[in-house]
């Protein structure tokens, strides 16, 4: 009997949700310090910010996933990913743990998941309390195709 390959995710917490991105796709976690709006950007960004001399697009989770924004003044926090040559960093709520689960625990995305949420959910883990939804990158960062076909 072959043992299940294991998958570590970095995990974050938007909205009380609690939400895993695989870590081979995130390269850095760091606090959001200074954003710069960029004009008639997506809704989804919130601008671009510098991380050590990179320019950063910053893409707010909250609004990707179709919920208000945060009401608290607390620095929020940057997953750093890379896509197609491009750097950008998710804004959450704050981070969790790294965790690792058996990739064949992974279950289908829920039927009764919120639309916006399922269209960029790979799947979700089943925690004793909890289930930990996991970002699919190319589906959060499909918004660009509207913006580049316009």
């Amino acid at each position: 009997m072959s043992k299940a390959v294991e998958t570590e995710f970095v995990t974050a917490w938007i909205a009380g949700q609690l939400f895993g991105i695989p870590i081979t796709r995130v390269h850095d976690v760091f606090e959001a310090e200074r954003i710069t709006h960029v004009p008639l950007a997506p809704s989804e960004i919130s601008g671009v910010l510098n991380l050590r001399g990179r320019v950063v697009t910053a893409l707010d989770m909250r609004k990707r996933l179709g919920l208000p924004p945060r009401e608290d003044a607390k620095k929020q926090m940057v997953i750093g990913i890379d896509h197609e040559g491009e750097a950008y960093g998710l804004l959450v709520d704050s981070m969790g743990e790294v965790l690792k689960f058996a990739s064949d625990a992974i279950d289908a995305v829920p039927i009764n998941l919120q639309k916006d949420w399922a269209a960029i959910s790979a799947g979700v883990y089943r925690l004793e309390d909890r289930l930990m939804i996991v970002l699919d990158v190319e589906q959060i960062l499909d918004f660009r195709k509207d913006t580049l076909a316009a």
